[in-house]
């Protein structure tokens, strides 16, 4: 069986108008955009929302805690927070425009900006999106397949001492990462990632209690550790210049564990159209950011706590914990299943932004536009796109073979942080709202808007400076085919 799918602007829905026997029908299962009826609520939206954020971030945070202090470290957790939970307030108001609730809907961050900023800016959130996605795709499969070594390497402590030295390829890893992804990426949408997302979100709060269960214990136990109002000493633990370094890195791992604007829009396009979309999504990012704060600040804390200076750069994988042994494997399982459901979060509207330019480009193209049906056992008829396959499996293979290339945990994780926090968390967002408010120049909220995202540039480009130093050093060092469990 064969259809051509009509092209269609949203990234993640496609229509079939023939499939409905009258009028009436139609209108009943269609938005007033004429695009298939959205179904998403808060509960769908925050569970996309804490999938994206409660990440591979948390895991860095002691270390983060560790390089800033007492003081600096919870102040800017906290501040970071509030600076992502405002924006994202504002991009909400995006969504629809020029009014935020009857507006005409834009379906990707692209067509927001090319809505109310326009001009080059559409090519420059372009660039900073799609080249954070995709970065953060790569890091991804780095940090899954940091997470089943360490399961492999925990069993291997276990049975020979935590001295042995049991080294593992992360290679192998990454491949079985990359062929579970081959599959999932298959899913046409995002609608269809729902599940997949409840269940990664499930993952990412058993993990991030175990290992703040593993840390209480550990602080309960009474090991004294190092710890001090301004972290890391100089001339103790690490030099001036070290300690410059990593404070910069410590800022980017901080500001890369709330990155969740870069999918924001394509959230909101999945949520009923009443109430109102920006009302919803203001709501769930307040559960979403709300939740992973609370969580991130129990980690972070209590991560220093327990390992004070010396915290490692990943407290479940770096192996700062060898016992229960059971339970390490089991929480690294759990990173792992949530970076699988993550991977999809963040690559879906990589996925939907070329298929999309591709049907627009050559909409006679069978081999681009046209859907093969087949028969599933128990599930029904599942359509398959053959570019679609082709070009999501190359995909999913590019960013496995990058990622084999960096295996480098901490300085990627701040580099991507850095990049992307001050246009899309930041600054477009602001820009967008003083574009659709008419703020007069020079006015009380022109001016401490524009202050607030100076003061994010100043704080990105500092943290990306951290997160190069710290990828010049590795690169030194790094071999070829050497695992690398950070």
């Amino acid at each position: 069986m064969e259809r051509e799918t009509q092209i269609n602007n949203s990234m993640f829905i496609e229509n079939y108008p023939e499939s409905y026997d009258n009028v009436g029908d139609i209108r009943k299962n269609v938005d007033d955009d004429g695009r298939s009826k959205r179904t998403g609520t808060w509960i769908t939206a925050s569970a996309h929302i804490i999938t994206a954020v409660i990440g591979s971030g948390v895991l860095s945070l002691a270390w983060a805690i560790a390089q800033l202090g007492w003081v600096a470290g919870p102040a800017v957790l906290t501040a970071f927070s509030f600076i992502t939970y405002f924006t994202s307030t504002l991009l909400a108001d995006s969504y629809r425009s020029p009014d935020p609730v009857t507006g005409k809907r834009n379906y990707t961050y692209m067509d927001v900006v090319r809505a109310n900023l326009g001009g080059r800016k559409v090519m420059l959130c372009g660039l900073a999106q799609y080249g954070n996605l995709i970065g953060v795709t790569i890091g991804y499969t780095i940090t899954a397949s940091i997470s089943m070594v360490a399961v492999k390497r925990s069993n291997c402590f276990h049975k020979h001492g935590h001295d042995a030295k049991c080294h593992t390829s992360n290679y192998p890893f990454m491949i079985m990462y990359a062929c579970v992804q081959i599959v999932l990426s298959q899913i046409p949408n995002f609608h269809k990632l729902s599940w997949l997302s409840i269940l990664a979100a499930v993952m990412s709060f058993t993990y991030a209690s175990i290992g703040l269960g593993l840390s209480i214990a550990k602080v309960a136990g009474g090991v004294h550790v190092r710890t001090s109002l301004t972290g890391v000493t100089v001339g103790v633990d690490v030099s001036g210049e070290e300690k410059v370094w990593r404070t910069f890195q410590a800022i980017g791992d901080i500001a890369f564990a709330y990155a969740y604007s870069t999918v924001l829009i394509e959230i909101q396009d999945t949520l009923k159209s009443r109430p109102a979309e920006n009302k919803v999504m203001k709501k769930a990012s307040l559960v979403g950011v709300s939740t992973t704060t609370m969580f991130y600040i129990l980690c972070g804390c209590v991560g220093y706590a327990a390992f004070g200076n010396r915290a490692p750069g990943n407290f479940l994988t770096g192996f700062g914990f060898y016992e229960p042994f059971w339970l390490i494997d089991f929480a690294n399982v759990c990173i792992v299943v949530h970076l699988v459901g993550a991977y999809q979060v963040f690559c879906q509207p990589i996925f939907g932004f070329v298929e999309k330019w591709c049907r627009k480009q050559w909409p006679e193209n069978k081999f681009i536009t046209s859907e093969h049906g087949i028969n599933i056992p128990f599930c029904g008829a599942y359509y398959i796109n053959i570019f679609r396959l082709v070009w999501r499996t190359a995909y999913v293979i590019v960013t496995a073979v990058i990622a084999m290339t960096f295996p480098f945990f901490n300085d990627f994780l701040g580099l991507l942080g850095a990049g992307s926090f001050w246009p899309l968390t930041v600054y477009f967002p602001i820009e967008m709202y003083i574009a659709q408010s008419k703020l007069k120049k020079f006015s009380f909220t022109w001016t401490w808007l524009k202050i607030l995202s100076w003061a994010c540039l100043i704080i990105s480009i500092v943290a990306a400076a951290g997160s190069v130093q710290g990828l010049v050093q590795h690169l030194k060092i790094y071999k070829p085919f050497k695992s690398v469990q950070d």
